[in-house]
């Protein structure tokens, strides 16, 4: 009796050391981005580069709203799911950006772009407009598409394609360009 339950007892340690460290080591690869960030926002806070500090600051307020929309607070997001939010909250910007241009107030527009800059450096290397005009070229090729009327078709499979390397805008650009 006392041997069968010492095996019970050594396969549940087992088990639950398994699980604890799948989570560390799931817990570690996934925030290796977000650590950037937070030693980022450390580094910003200790040379007093208020701009830094508060960009990255909403940043990181932006992943903790969205680890808690996605129930991942434990395990946190990975580096392709902050990299969304990145991405989104560039969007916001380079949108506030031709807002405040067409308003009439440059200063809140360079403060747009300042912190565009200090977002992208978390986001993948964008590809220019040459290599997207070509993937465009590729892909509408591939589908046959000729008219306008099968954009929808062409910005599904581009932006799947091309998600998180080219502007949304730019690819849409490209296809209205490319399909006349």
């Amino acid at each position: 009796m006392r041997n069968y339950e010492t095996r019970a007892n050594l396969r549940t340690k087992t088990l639950i050391r398994k699980f604890v460290d799948s989570h560390l080591i799931r817990r570690f690869e996934s925030g290796m981005l977000k650590q950037k960030i937070a030693e980022d926002l450390k580094a910003a806070m200790k040379a007093g580069d208020a701009a830094k500090r508060d960009t990255l600051r909403m940043l990181d307020s932006m992943v903790k709203n969205v680890e808690i929309e996605k129930k991942k607070r434990e395990e946190g997001l990975s580096d392709a799911e902050v990299q969304e939010v990145a991405a989104r909250a560039v969007k916001l910007r380079n949108d506030a950006i031709v807002q405040y241009e067409n308003g009439g107030r440059p200063e809140l527009a360079e403060k747009e772009k300042r912190e565009v800059e200090i977002l992208s450096t978390y986001l993948p290397e964008q590809m220019d407009e040459s290599e997207t005009r070509a993937q465009v070229k590729e892909i509408i090729s591939s589908l046959g598409a000729t008219s306008k009327s099968e954009m929808g078709k062409v910005m599904g499979a581009a932006m799947g394609k091309l998600k998180g390397q080219a502007d949304g805008n730019l690819v849409k650009k490209i296809v209205e360009e490319e399909l006349k």
